[in-house]
């Protein structure tokens, strides 16, 4: 019986384990049913906490009728003591199981919740970046936050249906040895009033599909929006991205509006059924004790187990409800956890040997070993594209699938469209494996980065980029995550960096908080302790992309010559250019057109090459007007 904290071995981690079996994929009802797996064993004991929370009520209204019968018609004090008494202990036994079983279904639903949590968060170290290709960002976040909430509501409502179950057959079998035609419509009565909602749960699962994909697409554009505040505000942006965050917030509060209202509509048929079925158990009560074939106890206890139904019916409609959001929610998540990562290791994958040359055949790039090489294009983009090919990565050319259903589909074409939402998917997946499969046509000395273990090219290859990102935590959780640096090594790497400001400025030192992405730092700041971060892990050959772009030029120049010093004997690249980083570069290669057409020193390019200086000066211009 799995335990709380959640151990989650499903998917990869750090270690390499592979351990725990991976969630099956192949429909929503089955995804859901392997997560049930896990929790077979508390959700039985809850179910049989249940029973017992609930033994007033069934043994209740039964003791109940026998001290009236007995005890008030038969005018025996004596029998109602005993009822009495047996009350209460019924009601002390129904108080300790409610108890266990409220602490029961609270465990069952948190290791739901951050099960998926934890499921989520090693999907996203096993796919890296190429998961963002597959799924937005915002339904990703969705899944691990509102949907693994969902699971949780699930477990929480299958343990207590379950227990209502139980005992719904219990107290059919009560009234039915004590009055079959009574018991027959108790029996009868359940059945009949949820399969009266049923049509009612199609049009609102629709609803709340429509409201969950709304609600995700409304946390992509709010993470998109705080992730590029600064520059919406550069550009004046802020009312254009504010309206259009306005006008999707209200379409997802209309979604909720409207799913609101179908789930009204069912809770209130519940409410309106259960009151018919009470006057109607009431109805034919009486007519039974004017027949002579009940008596006033067992009416009282009949009236009694019918006022219980209501609690199991309403239950029965609140799990058909629960079902169709998890089902839902389940439909979101397997689009996540069935992306496969593209990489595979060859049988006997090659060692690479740091020392060696790293070269690019598409462009024709190569960085002399040990050497600060300095790559000058002028289209960012190009460098960026050069930098993915050297650490084999794949390049960000592809759309995620939204699971977004298209506005007014039903029925088979709504089926067509999320079957069409899946071939694109797959799509997607069988090129990302085609281009992993040959040749990676990048290299480091002789050996193609394809043709060695991809742990090896990480360990081996270090590239950041502007896309790097901070982590709420601690300034030497942000320098040194894998706490392998001496203190020495942690400051020097920040000196290099020229963030000594940002660790002044943090109330503990290293151990001052930062917030998530960094928000508390500005731009600049930011940037260099991205760098110092990238810097801080040594590895033997570094691609930095526009590193010092958010800097003053006071602060770059000493950025580039604490770097080239740090660097010195290693291999270092570095996309930029900015002059303050050529003057310091071993060698110099411009990229036009996603190919070298020159290299050498930056002086003598400068003074001989008409390409390159046009781009440089167009820089230095840049720079100077500003």
């Amino acid at each position: 019986m799995r335990d709380f904290p959640p151990s989650v071995t499903t998917f990869w981690s750090p270690e390499g384990e592979r351990a725990g079996s991976p969630p099956d994929t192949r429909s929503p009802f089955r995804f859901l049913l392997w997560m049930l797996r896990f929790q077979g064993g508390l959700v039985a004991v809850g179910t049989a906490f249940g029973v017992l929370w609930q033994l007033p009520l069934i043994a209740g209204p039964w003791v109940f009728g026998r001290s009236i019968d007995a005890g008030i018609v038969g005018d025996d004090p004596s029998a109602v003591a005993v009822g009495a008494v047996v009350l209460l202990l019924l009601t002390l036994v129904g108080a300790a199981f409610g108890i266990a079983l409220h602490t029961l279904v609270v465990r069952t639903w948190l290791i739901s919740l951050y099960g998926t949590t934890k499921m989520v968060t090693r999907k996203a170290a096993q796919m890296g970046h190429v998961l963002p290709r597959r799924s937005p960002t915002g339904e990703i976040l969705s899944v691990a936050s509102s949907d693994s909430d969902e699971f949780g509501a699930m477990t929480e409502i299958i343990a207590r249906a379950g227990s209502q179950v139980v005992s719904f057959l219990a107290v059919a079998a009560i009234v039915m040895w004590t009055s079959p035609v009574m018991g027959a419509t108790v029996l009868l009565a359940a059945p009949v009033l949820v399969g009266v909602a049923l049509p009612f749960l199609r049009p609102l699962h629709r609803r709340q599909e429509l409201e969950r994909n709304r609600n995700s697409e409304l946390t992509s554009m709010a993470t998109d929006i705080v992730a590029g505040l600064r520059i919406l505000r550069g550009i004046g942006g802020e009312r254009t991205f504010g309206r259009n965050y306005a006008t999707q917030s209200r379409s997802a509060r209309e979604a909720g509006v409207s799913a609101g209202i179908w789930q009204a509509v069912i809770e209130a048929l519940g409410v309106l059924f259960s009151g018919v079925f009470l006057v109607l158990l009431l109805w034919l009560g009486t007519h039974e004790v004017l027949a002579g074939r009940l008596t006033i106890g067992e009416l009282v206890s009949f009236l009694g187990y019918g006022l219980y139904l209501i609690g199991p019916i309403r239950t029965f409609f609140e799990f058909a409800q629960k079902i169709t959001r998890a089902m839902v929610s389940a439909r979101k998540a397997i689009a996540i956890f069935e992306s496969a990562p593209p990489w595979s290791d060859r049988e006997e994958p090659l060692r690479l040997d740091p020392s060696a040359a790293l070269s690019d055949g598409l462009t024709g790039f190569t960085a002399r070993p040990g050497q600060l090489t300095v790559v000058v294009s002028a289209a960012p983009e190009e460098s960026a594209r050069l930098a993915d090919r050297l650490g084999r990565y794949l390049p960000a050319d592809t759309e995620p699938v939204s699971e977004e259903p298209e506005h007014g589909l039903k029925g088979r074409a709504a089926r067509r469209a999320q079957s069409e939402r899946a071939r694109r998917r797959a799509e997607i997946a069988a090129r990302d494996a085609e281009r992993t499969r040959g040749p990676w046509g990048a290299s480091l000395g002789t050996v193609d980065l394809a043709d060695a273990a991809l742990a090896d090219v990480r360990r081996t290859v270090l590239v950041s980029d502007t896309g790097s990102q901070l982590f709420a935590g601690t300034l030497q959780d942000a320098i040194d995550p894998h706490r392998r640096l001496t203190r020495a090594q942690a400051e020097e790497a920040l000196r290099t960096a020229n963030a000594e400001d940002v660790y002044d400025a943090m109330p503990g030192g290293w151990q001052g908080v930062l917030d998530e992405r960094g928000r508390g730092l500005s731009g600049g700041q930011r940037q260099r302790v991205v760098l110092a971060r990238a810097l801080a892990a040594d590895a033997p050959v570094l691609v930095l992309v526009e590193p010092t772009s958010a800097v003053d030029a006071h602060t770059e120049a000493r950025i580039a010559e604490r770097v080239a010093e740090l660097r010195r004997g290693r291999t270092t690249i570095v996309c930029t250019v900015s002059p303050l980083w050529l003057h310091h570069a071993d060698h110099v290669v411009l990229l036009a057109d996603d190919e070298v057409v020159t290299e050498g020193r930056h002086h003598d390019l400068l003074g001989g090459d008409p390409a390159y200086r046009a781009v440089v000066a167009r820089t230095i211009e840049g720079e100077l007007q500003a």
